[in-house]
């Protein structure tokens, strides 16, 4: 079996080579000439998979080593045979962590209590689950939007309760979107966060965009942020990426070049489950399958002893994940964003850490988190 496998997905060279004759490209180098004769393709979301580059190519499964598929075209690829799958909700801790870091980032900067404001959360799958969890450990009050998966009958069995949007548009201080990115059917999220979405929001919310970059209009974005009608953004997924409105870029808070999900745990994690998906699909049996261990932070002790105590909580998560250096390289660099992209470096998850003499008060929150408290 031959497999082509975008070169900068991490913990796969050395692995992948157990299932077949594998090479490596980086993912804007994949073409119909160099996937003509592989059975199967290991991917990101740098290349666009539909009729122009998959026509009269030998490929029979498309892994995908991330939790959206809008760089695949799933109709194509059913019509003509062509199976796809992707790694749902492998980064879904990863993506909280960089939401709880940036919530914190904005309740510094502009001197609010996160437990006296209303987060709206759009999408409530994988992701968005994850960060309701985190938002009501931090105190917040949180609103939940997800027509979908209210339709599919989840909501009531999961015991939640859900607004809909105007809802979320009218109390939320705070919005967060964790959709995927749908251009057609009745709940399409093309554009979701329009011209009209931010002329008729309630209050001067925050927009965090940490799942597709259009799922929000970036030129209403940037109108809303000139005319005051939203307080700041958190933007990391951004149209037309890589090549980003730099107007855009100096003005919101924070500015990453889409890494909300490159923690080191949340790459690993898509790696094991595309290679799950190939070993599963040609029916290989190679169990177990050989894995990479994780590597460890270079400091694993996180110390709050000359910490303030109202301080410790934001101290203690900007140390496993601080978006503001990121913030500053992209606003800088702005055409090193692929750059960033494929050589991010090493982070790391919560329970990667281990924490040590902090106050009573935080410790419950921290531990909730997933750091190991001392």
């Amino acid at each position: 079996m031959k497999i082509l496998a975008d070169a900068h997905i991490p913990y796969l060279r050395g692995i992948a080579e157990q299932f077949g004759e594998i090479e490596y490209l980086p993912g804007n180098q994949f073409s119909k000439e160099t996937i003509s004769d592989k059975d199967a393709l290991i991917v990101r979301t740098v290349t666009h998979f539909g009729e122009e580059i998959l026509s009269g190519t030998n490929v029979k499964l498309i892994c995908s080593a991330t939790i959206g598929f809008d760089h695949i075209d799933t109709e194509y690829c059913d019509t003509y045979g062509i199976s796809w799958r992707t790694a749902p909700g492998c980064n879904a801790n990863s993506v909280e962590q960089y939401v709880t870091a940036s919530l914190l980032y904005l309740a510094d900067k502009y001197k609010f209590d996160l437990k006296e404001k209303t987060i709206g959360i759009v999408g409530v799958g994988n992701v968005g689950s994850k960060v309701e969890i985190a938002c009501k450990k931090l105190g917040m009050h949180v609103l939940l939007n997800d027509p979908p998966l209210v339709e599919m009958m989840y909501a009531s069995s999961l015991s939640r309760q859900f607004v809909d949007l105007e809802t979320i548009k009218r109390e939320s201080d705070l919005i967060t979107l964790h959709t995927p990115l749908t251009k057609t059917g009745k709940h399409k999220t093309y554009h979701l966060a329009d011209e009209q979405f931010f002329n008729t929001l309630g209050k001067k919310p925050f927009i965090i965009n940490s799942c597709r970059g259009s799922v929000v209009d970036n030129i209403a974005l940037k109108n809303a942020l000139k005319s005051e009608k939203i307080s700041g953004v958190v933007i990391d997924c951004w149209e037309n990426e890589p090549n980003i409105d730099t107007e855009l870029l100096r003005l919101v808070d924070i500015a990453t070049p889409h890494i909300a999900g490159y923690s080191a745990d949340g790459k690993w994690m898509a790696t094991k489950m595309s290679l799950e998906n190939l070993n599963d699909f040609f029916e290989l049996g190679i169990h177990p399958i050989k894995l990479i261990p994780l590597p460890s932070p270079e400091n694993t002790v996180i110390d709050l002893k000359n910490i303030e105590p109202f301080k410790q909580l934001a101290y203690a998560i900007w140390k496993t994940y601080n978006p503001m250096e990121e913030t500053k390289n992209l606003q800088e660099n702005p055409d090193k964003f692929y750059w960033f992209r494929s050589n991010y470096p090493l982070r790391r998850e919560y329970y990667a850490y281990e924490i040590k003499n902090a106050d009573s008060e935080i410790i419950p929150v921290l531990k909730q988190l997933g750091f190991n408290v001392q």
